[in-house]
Formats: C-alpha cells, structure tokens, sequence
C-alpha cells in the first residue's frame, strides 16, 4: 500500500527541481518500487540517482535526517552519483550517501494499517560537513 500524498509529491518535485537548478539539470521520475530519480546535467547524461526524503520541519530542527536501509542500499547498488536530499519546510539538504556517516539502528515511525515498511531498519545522518544546503526562495 502506498502512503505518498499529493503534498508529499509536491514536495518531492519542489525539491528535485531546486536541486537540479544548481548545474542547469534535469531529473526523471523512476518507478515507484525505484528510488526517486535519475538525474541528467544540461548535456542531457546521466550523473547521479537521488532520493528525496520529506522533513516536515525548517533545517534547522531536521536533524537526525533520517533514510530506510533499504532505500540507501538500492541507492547505493545504482552505482552512479547516489545522491540523498532531504526537503524541509525551509529548503533541501543533501549530500552524496557515499561521503556520509551516520548511525543504523531500528527505527522509523508507528506502524500504520497495511504498511510493511514503517518498523525497519534506519540510517540517521547528524551534521557534516558532507552536507550541503539550500534554502527555497
């Protein structure tokens, strides 16, 4: 069962597309059981897959920032630029998931009806310097 609202793909999209905007880019939505997105530079080749996680918070309370197992090691298993970014209230964090440390440990948020994915396993990143920030105009 999918729990995405039309807020979260809103929010996805404004933060795909602020991220882009740094190098001139694009980006194509990949499969809903896929990470998020295949990202191209503005010769239209392939440079990095990225994730978007929502933060329904400013960046500055977002922290741990947290991201499924899961997730970071389909990321991860792509190979190419694997990027992680965060959309909080007030702008988008990332970094690339390969230069980030950060704690695994049971976690994720109270389980919902016909949901198997909301007990696991969870990577939570605290700040560094591999992070990187933008604030939404």
């Amino acid at each position: 069962m999918r729990f995405e609202t039309e807020q979260d793909l809103i929010r996805e999209k404004k933060a795909i597309e602020l991220f882009v905007s740094i190098f001139n880019g694009s980006y194509q939505k990949l499969d809903p059981n896929d990470i998020d997105f295949k990202v191209f530079d503005e010769k239209k080749e392939l440079v990095a897959y990225a994730e978007v996680k929502g933060r329904i918070r400013p960046m500055s309370k977002a922290y741990p920032l947290p991201l499924s197992a899961k997730k970071l090691i389909k990321l991860v298993d792509k190979r190419i630029r694997p990027m992680i970014i965060w959309c909080c209230e007030d702008g988008i964090i990332y970094g690339r998931a390969t230069e980030l440390y950060g704690e695994v440990r049971f976690g994720g948020r109270p389980a919902r009806e016909g949901s198997f994915n909301d007990d696991e396993i969870m990577a939570y990143y605290n700040k560094q310097k591999s992070l990187k920030y933008i604030r939404f105009n």
